[in-house]
Order: C-alpha cells, then sequence, then structure tokens
C-alpha cells in the first residue's frame, strides 16, 4: 500500500536546514547531475549519506549509461515496479517508457500484471528475463540463452543491475511509504491476471 492511498509516510524530515555536511555534499551531487533533483527514495537514502551516495552512483550508470537502450532499461524498471507495487516508481518511470518507445499498450499491461506480445525479439527477451529473474529467483537456461542472444552478455550483466537497483529502489518506497506523486497510478491487481508475475 502507498502512502498516496491513505498510509502516512514515513519518509525522513530532511531539509536545508538539518541536513549534516554529509548529506548536503550528496544531495548536491545528486541534484547538479542527470537527475536533476532528490526526491523520493533518494530523499530517503540521504539519512544514510553513504548508502546514499554509493547507490545514486549505480542508479546513475543503470539508468542512464547501461549497455540497454532506454527502451529496454525502462522496460525492465516497468516489470520491477509491477512486481514490488512500488507506486513512486511506476508514476516517474511509466511515462518515461513511453517517451523511450514502450507501446503504450504494454504498459497498461504490465500495469495489470500481464504479459504484453511485443513485436521485437528483444523486448520479449528483455521482459521474459526481468519476470523470471524476480519472481523465481532464478533464470531459467532458454531464458539466459534468449537474452543473451537478443542483447548481447553485456547488456544481460546491466539488465541484473536494473533490476537490483530498483528492486533496491522499490523496497525503499515500500518500506517508507513513499508517495506516488504525479504520473500514472499503478493499480491494485488480483489473481488470476497477476498470477504471471508471482512464483
Amino acid at each position: 500500500m502507498t502512502a498516496s492511498s491513505g498510509t502516512p509516510t514515513r519518509m525522513p524530515n530532511l531539509n536545508a536546514g538539518t541536513m549534516s555536511a554529509a548529506q548536503r555534499a550528496v544531495h548536491d551531487r545528486i541534484a547538479s547531475g542527470p537527475r536533476g533533483a532528490v526526491v523520493g527514495p533518494l530523499r530517503v537514502w540521504l539519512s544514510s549519506p553513504e548508502l546514499a551516495d554509493r547507490a545514486q552512483a549505480l542508479g546513475q550508470y543503470v539508468r542512464y549509461d547501461s549497455a540497454l537502450s532506454p527502451r529496454l532499461s525502462e522496460l525492465a524498471i516497468l516489470v520491477t515496479a509491477r512486481i514490488w507495487s512500488a507506486g513512486f516508481e511506476w508514476a516517474h518511470h511509466a511515462p518515461l517508457a513511453l517517451k523511450a518507445g514502450v507501446a503504450a499498450e504494454a504498459i497498461d499491461l504490465i500495469a495489470q500484471a500481464r504479459r504484453p506480445s511485443f513485436p521485437d525479439v528483444d523486448s520479449a527477451a528483455v521482459f521474459d528475463f526481468a519476470v523470471e529473474l524476480q519472481r523465481d529467483r532464478q533464470i531459467s537456461d532458454a531464458t539466459f540463452a534468449a537474452a543473451k542472444a537478443a542483447v548481447g552478455e553485456a547488456a544481460v550483466v546491466d539488465l541484473v543491475g536494473i533490476c537490483g537497483y530498483y528492486g533496491l529502489i522499490s523496497m525503499t518506497i515500500n518500506a517508507f511509504h513513499v508517495p506516488d506523486g504525479d504520473g500514472p497510478v499503478l493499480p491494485e491487481v488480483t489473481a488470476p491476471t497477476s498470477d504471471y508475475f508471482r512464483a
């Protein structure tokens, strides 16, 4: 349940006047980078500035510089948001996924925890890999081979990194009841539509 659905947020009450020098330094590094702002789970992390600094550096790589195209990266992020029911993540990344080239119909089906029919091999391979890894905690030989053939070995390594990083983001969102903010709302889903995303 997200903070927007009535659950009080557990977000730390940090502002310019209460931040330590270490928190301010990390805040400024994030704000001056490609994100341009420190919001949501990254703001939570500032309570532990060393974790925040290391995690945001990984996040900058997997979001902006990985071997996957933005379309495929955003697709994996949406899968992770759906698996964790992380509303803030979905609200922020569904529009980015659409802009990067993920079809609106595919985004809608993922929101309902259903598998889209992808017209391209690479999207199907990334989707199946991201779901299987997070749902089953393993990757079958067939799914691994399909992903490696579609995007290459380096991109498969980065895909695991994307799922792991956005899993951490999702845990932070859910543990601290980070409000969803502006953007598409991730719907509640129930069986049988959600079965594909559940072990």
